[in-house]
C-alpha cells in the first residue's frame, strides 16, 4: 500500500469537516436550501444552514419547505426567509400527481430571483433534484441515489448516515465547513415566558408519546408506568402533542387519572413556538424519536428517549451527558418477520405498524429520567 507523504497529503481546511470540502463558489448572493418533511427533518438541517451562513456571510439565505420550517424564521444565525412550498410530490406531499399550477407558480417565482446556489437536503433526490434543477440556480449541490437526476456536485445517498452529518457533508460540497454539530434554536424572551406560564411550578418532565411512524412509538402503558413513578416522587408531568399525537396524550392522561392532580395535558393547545417554550422550561423531556424530542434538544433541554436502533444511526443525539437513549434491537417485523433493517429507498416496508420498541424496559427509561433530573437540580 503506498505511503502518503506530507507533500502529497490534502491541504488542511480552515475548520472541522465531515469530508474534505469542495472549493467555495464565487459571487454567491442568493442561496436556497430545500428541506421538506416534519419538525425533526427541518431541525436536522440547522447546522448545515449555519455552515452555509458562515461560508457565504453576505448572501441572502432562503429555506424552502413545509409549515415546520417557519419555526426557523427571524432567529439569529439562521435563514433570512422561509418560503413555504405548495404540495410538491415527494417533497412537501406524497409522491404522485399534484396540481401543476401552484408548483409552476412557485418555481417561476424562485427562478425570477436568479439564485446563485441551490442546496438539496431532502432525501435521495429522486423527486427533489428535478425540482431543484427547475429553479435555475447557477450552482446546485445535494444528495443523489443512482436513479436521481445529477446536480453540479453530488453526494451519494447512503441511508444509514446521521441526517445532521449528511446535511453538513452536502454543505461541504459548497465549501462550507461546520460551525456546530447539533441543532440549536435560540428562543425569544416572550417564547420562554409563555412556556413558563403554561407549565406547573416545581420540577416537571414533559412526555410526548407520539411519533410520525407508529413503529417508533413506545406503548402508552410503558409511558404510564414511568409517569406514575415520577408522580409518586413529587415530579409533575406535562403531556404535549399535536394532531394525531393529541389523542395519544389524552389516552395517556386517562391511564393516569388516579394521579390527575400532578398531570397537565397541553396536547393540541400549543403552536410550535409555544411548544418550544414549554420544552425549554422543562427539567427533562421523555419521548420517542420524534419532532418534539429533537426540538427539546435544540432548545437545550435534557432528554430521555426510546429508539429503534436503526433510527439512532440516522436521528439520535450525539452526546450522552444531557441525552440518554434506550434502544430496541428489533431486526424483523414482529408480525410478519420481514427484515426491517433495509429501510428507506432501498426496500419496501411491510404493511404492519406494530411497535418496534415495545421491548424497551420501563425501569431503564425511569433510571435515565431520574439521572437527568438529578443533573438538572444541580444546575
Amino acid at each position: 500500500m503506498p505511503q502518503t507523504s506530507l507533500d502529497t497529503a490534502p491541504a488542511a481546511v480552515a475548520g472541522p469537516a465531515i469530508a474534505p470540502p469542495e472549493p467555495l463558489f464565487e459571487d454567491v448572493r442568493r442561496i436556497a436550501v430545500l428541506r421538506g418533511g416534519g419538525l425533526g427533518d427541518v431541525l436536522f438541517a440547522v447546522p448545515a444552514i449555519q455552515a452555509l451562513r458562515a461560508a457565504y456571510p453576505a448572501a441572502e439565505l432562503t429555506l424552502l419547505g413545509t409549515a415546520s420550517a417557519e419555526l426557523l424564521a427571524a432567529r439569529p444565525g439562521g435563514v433570512d426567509r422561509v418560503r413555504r412550498l405548495p404540495a410538491v410530490p415527494g417533497i412537501t406531499a406524497p409522491a404522485g400527481p399534484a396540481p401543476a399550477d401552484p408548483v409552476a407558480s412557485s418555481v417561476g417565482a424562485l427562478r425570477a430571483e436568479h439564485l446563485d446556489l441551490a442546496v438539496q437536503l431532502h432525501g435521495g433526490g429522486r423527486h427533489s433534484n428535478p425540482f431543484l434543477l427547475e429553479l435555475g440556480a447557477r450552482h446546485t449541490v445535494g444528495t443523489r441515489t443512482p436513479d436521481a437526476a445529477p446536480l453540479e456536485r453530488n453526494l451519494d445517498y447512503v441511508y444509514y448516515q446521521h441526517e445532521v452529518l449528511r446535511a453538513l457533508e452536502v454543505a461541504g460540497l459548497a465549501g462550507a465547513v461546520p460551525v456546530a454539530l447539533e441543532p440549536r434554536l435560540a428562543l425569544s424572551a416572550d417564547e420562554r415566558a409563555r412556556g413558563r406560564e403554561a407549565c406547573p411550578p416545581g420540577p416537571f418532565v414533559v412526555l410526548h408519546p407520539g411519533a410520525t411512524d407508529p413503529r417508533r412509538r413506545w406503548p402508552l402503558e410503558r409511558f404510564a408506568a414511568v409517569a406514575r413513578r415520577l408522580l409518586d416522587d413529587g415530579v409533575r408531568v406535562v403531556l404535549v402533542g399535536g394532531g394525531a399525537d393529541a389523542q395519544l396524550c389524552h389516552r395517556l392522561a386517562r391511564l393516569l387519572a388516579d394521579r390527575a392532580a400532578g398531570v397537565t395535558d397541553l396536547a393540541g393547545r400549543l403552536d410550535l413556538p409555544g411548544l418550544a417554550g414549554v420544552l425549554a422550561a422543562a427539567d427533562v423531556m421523555l419521548g420517542n424519536d420524534s419532532g418534539p424530542r429533537h426540538l427539546a434538544q435544540a432548545v437545550g433541554t435534557r432528554t430521555a428517549s426510546v429508539y429503534w436502533f436503526g433510527n439512532l444511526v440516522n436521528a439520535g443525539p450525539l452526546g450522552r451527558g444531557r441525552h440518554r437513549v434506550q434502544l430496541s434491537w428489533t431486526t424483523r417485523c414482529p408480525v410478519c418477520g420481514r427484515d426491517c433493517t433495509q429501510v428507506g429507498w432501498t426496500a419496501e416496508r411491510c404493511a404492519h405498524d406494530d411497535s418496534f420498541v415495545a421491548d424497551v424496559d420501563p425501569e431503564a427509561v425511569l433510571s435515565d429520567v431520574e439521572s437527568l433530573l438529578d443533573a438538572a437540580r444541580g444546575d
